[in-house]
């Protein structure tokens, strides 16, 4: 390996370059851009996944300001491409801006953040106010925007400004490259000002695309697809490229040839296995076996398998829709069992209400890397079976799910229950059992067809915080049955568990007792516990859990 090493957040592909950082060719993106024909691309990709870098680099290509850029692209492939690609070297005026950072507590903060970030634009393009092209009334409409004097609606008109004082300096078209467009709709939402937000950048998009006869070409990434007509209604051949689609699939994320080369060159083929079920996983278009490049990155650097693909500003939103949906937790408790759901996926998300709408859910979830699509089952209708993609987002979810329960318990300790459980002080664990479910489902409605398998997402959740020491198996057969929830600690002499859950049915069973009863029933009819007995576990602890809408009982024994 010929490089200086990893460059861990290095998103400026001209630093990159200079700095001699490893660089997994992506060049062919270019290509790949120049050969789209829509006036206005809209890519969505998770986030960490190469975005900013390729929004950078396409920024360093096209820029006709900077001549000294052919260096930069020296031994890529896009120099090996023929004239018509490479003759786009330095051919256009070039606008790169990121949304990134323009979010705040409230719709007053956003906008002044967003002034800031047209300040440090309009500094970048400072020198052609000296260009005699230009009249002395635009001028003075750019130094407004510079010197921090810009009202809404100068805000709102800054770019389409900026294109045409542009395409008169240099007579050629823009290329305008917004990058993370999505992040000022997403914080306003999870702030509670999305209203306020979502019409001012509806206009912000609307004058700057519509009809804009200053540009060339429109490039903008971001994590989600938010509905056209709710913030891109006036723009013209308007073309959106999400996970599902094949088009530029294979320009971001790690490939598994890419990834081969990198495990040749960092020499780790030792851990080849491990980084594949922890990293990879993940499926652009029709490529599968694409792998993290935040993830990887750090690993290499590192050298360490755990999680790195975390940012809490953007786990926030996928916080807030999951929450308030039950019957999302239910199949979220089976995706961390590895099972594939089939459920319905619309990529157009419409962020208002997102949490009561499960297609909008799902739809998010796999646009922003939570999932991967296992199979396509109706197109024309949308329905996937997706998965987890890996061993990283599996920890992800666990540790999202741990914090629900820690969120939930009043007056109780997580730690101090599953404490009491493991060694068999169960009179204290039943009792704070009880009051955590009790302050836990006081908010919730349990529906009765669904209730049995929410309790045992509640009860599977809640044991997440055992996994250093306990295996927690979930529906596993044993004996003649499948038991609920087995734990099984990794130290052989400790006390393992066999747990059922039954929810009280009415038209069978009078009393909830007689529902204890019956699940003791199929624990002995069905020998659940001997696949602990016949791997050497003696000390084995049965427990019941009998529900009737939020009242449990349970027996011990």
């Amino acid at each position: 390996m010929v490089s200086n090493g990893i460059g861990i957040g290095e998103s400026d592909f001209k630093s990159l370059r200079i700095k001699n950082y490893y660089y997994i060719d992506k060049t062919m993106y270019i290509k790949d851009m120049i050969d789209n024909s829509s006036k206005v691309v809209l890519v969505t990709r998770p986030r960490r996944f190469g975005k900013t870098l390729n929004m950078s680099m396409l920024k360093y290509y096209f820029d006709c300001r900077q001549k000294d850029n052919r260096e930069l692209f020296n031994g890529l492939k896009i120099m090996e491409q023929e004239e018509k690609y490479t003759s786009k070297l330095g051919a256009y005026p070039v606008i790169y801006m990121t949304l990134k950072d323009v979010k705040g507590n409230n719709f007053e903060e956003t906008l002044l953040s967003l002034r800031t970030e047209l300040v440090e634009l309009y500094i970048d393009y400072v020198s052609i106010l000296e260009n005699e092209k230009l009249l002395d009334v635009e001028k003075e409409m750019f130094k407004t925007i510079l010197n921090l004097k810009a009202n809404k609606v100068d805000m709102q008109n800054a770019l389409k400004l900026l294109t045409r004082l542009l395409y008169k300096v240099f007579e050629k078209p823009v290329i305008l490259l917004l990058d993370e467009y999505d992040v000022p709709l997403q914080n306003a939402y999870v702030e509670g000002y999305y209203d306020e937000a979502v019409k001012f950048f509806k206009t912000f998009y609307g004058v700057t695309f519509k009809d804009n006869p200053y540009l060339e070409k429109t490039v903008i990434t971001g994590v989600s697809r938010v509905a056209k007509e709710s913030i891109f209604s006036g723009a013209n051949n308007f073309d959106v490229y999400t996970v599902l689609d094949n088009e530029f699939a294979d320009d971001f994320g790690i490939t598994e040839e890419e990834m081969d080369k990198v495990i040749e060159d960092f020499e780790v083929q030792d851990d080849k296995k491990e980084i594949k079920r922890w990293y990879d996983g993940y499926k652009m278009g029709d490529i599968e076996g694409i792998y993290n490049p935040w993830s990887i990155l750090n690993y290499l650097n590192k050298k360490e398998l755990k999680p790195y693909w975390t940012n809490t500003s953007s786990n926030d939103l996928i916080k807030l829709i999951l929450k308030n949906s039950e019957t999302v937790k239910e199949k979220i408790e089976r995706l961390l069992k590895d099972e594939a759901i089939e459920v319905k996926i619309d990529l157009e998300t419409v962020i208002v209400g997102i949490e009561n709408n499960e297609d909008n859910i799902w739809g998010l979830m796999l646009g922003t890397g939570y999932l991967k699509v296992e199979e396509t089952v109706n197109i024309a209708e949308g329905i996937y079976k997706v998965k987890l993609p890996n061993y990283e987002i599996k920890h992800l979810f666990e540790d999202i799910i741990d914090k629900w329960f820690r969120n939930k318990v009043i007056g109780n300790d997580l730690k101090s229950i599953l404490n009491d459980l493991v060694t068999l002080n169960l009179k204290e664990y039943e009792k704070k059992f009880r009051i955590l479910v009790r302050e836990m489902f006081s908010y919730m409605d349990v529906g009765e067809n669904t209730a049995e398998n929410f309790y045992h997402a509640f009860v599977l959740g809640m044991l997440v915080g055992l996994k250093d020491s306990y295996y927690v198996n979930s529906n596993r057969e044993s004996g003649m049955g499948r038991y609920d929830i087995m734990l099984e600690p990794k130290d052989k002499n400790g006390n393992s568990f066999i747990m059922e859950f039954k929810v009280m049915e009415d038209m069978e069973e009078k009393t909830i007792e007689e529902t204890i009863e019956n699940a003791k029933k199929q624990i002995e009819e069905k020998g659940y516990e001997q696949n602990l007995k016949e791997r050497g576990f003696k000390n084995i602890t049965k427990m019941v859990y009998a529900f009737k809408g939020k009242e449990v009982k349970m027996e011990i024994y």
